[in-house]
């Protein structure tokens, strides 16, 4: 049997992404933020197809912030973009960002989030992928040369994101949106029931 919603665990978000943590917050669940020591390494996930890749990111993670904490439920995630067989990571400079987009301008590319949620009590870690279908349009020079000028490209997977001015680049998704924000929330409830906890349990409005 589930614990009362007023004994509910800790949830706690291994992530320094601003998006995270906002998509959490407008959602009304508590959480605490839990800086992770694991330091993304290219051999960790060599030869691994893009979403096992972003699954095994997010939970080692998950797994190195959880060792620091006796109890609770620890969140970790990865969001990677690919265009056809290459993964796009985020921008090294401009240079690197105007790349990126002229590459994504007219195409169709996936955004894989991997999430992993770690039970610290029952020793337990689940995870999984989301996958999203982002369609831009042509993008013109100047439109590319408008969004370098911006903050936005240079700490988002793909140099773009889709909450912001880029917004005006997207034809279409299929998928979650949330998942191309940088967290899923459908693929976050999933794992919270498949660890034994209702995500509604969580919600707290009395903030608001």
């Amino acid at each position: 049997m589930n614990p009362a919603p007023s004994k509910r665990p800790i949830i706690y978000l291994a992530s320094r992404s601003p998006r995270r943590r906002a998509i959490l917050t407008e959602l009304c669940i508590p959480f605490k933020e839990l800086a992770s020591s694991y330091d993304e390494r290219a051999e960790d996930v060599a030869d691994l197809p893009p979403a096992d890749q972003a699954i095994k990111l997010a939970s080692l993670k998950a797994f190195h912030a959880a060792k620091t904490v006796n109890e609770g439920i620890v969140i970790g995630a990865d969001t990677i973009v690919v265009l056809d067989s290459t993964i796009l990571g985020k921008p090294r400079d401009r240079d690197d960002a105007k790349e990126m987009l002229n590459a994504l301008s007219g195409k169709t590319h996936q955004v894989i989030t991997g999430v992993a949620v770690v039970d610290v009590i029952a020793l337990r870690t689940v995870s999984r992928a989301e996958i999203t279908k982002v369609f831009f349009k042509p993008l013109r020079e100047r439109e590319i040369y408008r969004y370098l000028e911006t903050n936005e490209p240079y700490d988002k997977a793909g140099a773009y994101a889709i909450q912001g001015m880029a917004a005006l680049f997207v034809e279409r998704i299929e998928g979650c949106y949330f998942n191309v924000v940088g967290f899923p929330v459908r693929a976050f409830s999933l794992l919270m029931t498949e660890i034994g906890f209702d995500i509604l349990d969580f919600i707290d409005r009395s903030g608001k």
